[in-house]
């Protein structure tokens, strides 16, 4: 009886935190000071460079420009990245985001010291690392923390999670996953089922099965050149469309269709729908689905009823979900200015996450505090150079008591920017992004 009582005990305060953010963890207050090191290349001459590793583990990496213009950029990076941290990630952020220090800014960004979908730890390392800053190499007059990517989550979660002493002036979230892990990870659900559907390898029939929200097996050796090599037997993505087979474009053509992202995104989604599935349900919801897909008729086959009979159907697990999104799904509460640009034809991110996140500020009462701006572009990992300067400048006036940005006041100052770091302002003011329901089919 006592036993019984245990587990229902256990049961009950699962259920009721599953619904509950998790609670900040305590930041040190006190880390080692980090080390010189030379800096990666395209960084400007006399740049200082300091690197180290914190008390949780995660690597760093700082960028004090030689005329620094007091303001720091604290960088979120995108992924998730799975496995044990390396610096090496955070010496390719700065390289990519290297316009940052060449316009006067400190960068500093942290490789999170836990891999895979975990928001509110990699928002604690993030904030860890601006602590460091303060402590060793400066304090800073200004402080943007940005967001790129699933880092977007990582910032707009941070940003309402840490505002005691307000560490952050302003946040600004480009390229984001915004719709939250509740979400914006369905669509690569439906990828693997319609891509088992279409080519039964992934597992094999002779293979043993498994439920496809679980990405892989535990013990499975597969890596990602194993996949490419099942993926291009079935859809010959290593081939131009003209040297496919009929059937192998009709394939492709049906994921395209259907899941609504290019044929050039179909292995990067699969990738993540196979090992970063396999990190959530064996690292983050204890072997339970988050995913479901009951109910979802998918359409724009050549035969949708023949789609819908043959795609396996999954149920994703309450509690589960509900755990998953108290981690990975920002609240909106962000005290502080917000500034968003999204590529219109992102490839990876849907632009159209940008409309959820837009509701989830407005349930919070902080929609004065948001600015969405758009450009039309078709990637996801950078935009161009002279995009990032004008989005902090923007950003930084609006904070310290200018007028609020509008998306045709960024344009503007956009292309007054490309006369000192070249061209490449493309922005929409007149763009709103669509529904995400118009893009993926939602959960019944």
């Amino acid at each position: 009886m006592k036993k019984r009582f245990l587990l229902l005990a256990a049961a009950l305060a699962l259920a009721g935190c599953a619904t509950q953010a998790p609670a900040p963890a305590p930041v040190a207050s006190s880390e080692a000071a980090p080390q010189s090191m030379a800096c990666p290349k395209d960084i400007p001459a006399g740049t200082r460079c300091l690197t180290g590793r914190d008390s949780a583990g995660a690597f760093y990496l700082i960028a004090m420009p030689a005329q620094w213009n007091g303001t720091l950029v604290l960088h979120a990076h995108g992924g998730p990245t799975l496995g044990p941290p390396k610096l090496e990630r955070s010496i390719e952020d700065l390289e990519r985001w290297a316009i940052t220090v060449k316009a006067g800014y400190a960068w500093a960004g942290s490789t999170f010291h836990q891999g895979g979908v975990a928001v509110h730890s990699a928002a604690e390392d993030t904030e860890r690392l601006r602590q460091i800053f303060v402590q060793h190499v400066a304090k800073p007059k200004f402080t943007i923390l940005h967001g790129q990517s699933w880092g977007a989550s990582v910032a707009a979660v941070g940003a309402s999670v840490y505002t005691q002493g307000k560490p952050y002036d302003a946040v600004l979230l480009t390229s984001g996953v915004l719709a939250g892990g509740s979400q914006a990870y369905d669509f690569r659900l439906d990828l693997r089922v319609i891509y088992e559907a279409l080519c039964g390898n992934h597992p094999r029939a002779d293979e043993a099965q498994y439920p496809l929200w679980m990405g892989l097996p535990a013990d499975s050796k597969m890596t990602t050149k194993d996949l490419a090599a099942r993926v291009n037997a079935c859809l010959a993505l290593d081939k131009p469309a003209a040297q496919r087979t009929p059937e192998q474009q009709r394939k492709v053509q049906t994921i395209v269709d259907v899941v609504k992202i290019p044929a050039s995104s179909i292995q990067s989604h699969l990738n993540w729908a196979t090992f970063s599935f396999q990190d959530i349900a064996q690292k983050r919801s204890g072997g339970r689905s988050v995913f479901g897909n009951t109910g979802v008729q998918y359409r724009g086959s050549p035969d949708d009823a023949a789609l819908n009979a043959k795609v396996l159907r999954y149920v994703a697990d309450p509690q589960a979900k509900a755990a998953f999104a108290a981690d990975t799904d920002p609240d909106g509460k962000i005290p502080v200015p917000v500034l968003t640009v999204h590529a219109i034809d992102d490839p990876t991110a849907f632009v159209e996450m940008d409309d959820t996140f837009r509701h989830t500020m407005e349930r919070a009462g902080t929609a004065d505090h948001l600015v969405q701006t758009f450009t039309a572009d078709h990637v996801h990992s950078y935009l161009s150079d002279p995009v990032y300067p004008t989005l902090f400048a923007a950003l930084q006036s609006w904070a310290q008591g200018g007028p609020k940005p509008t998306p045709a006041s960024v344009a503007a100052q956009c292309q007054q920017m490309e006369a000192s770091f070249g061209s490449g302002c493309r922005f929409r003011p007149d763009y709103h992004p669509q529904p995400l329901a118009t893009r993926v089919p939602p959960r019944p």
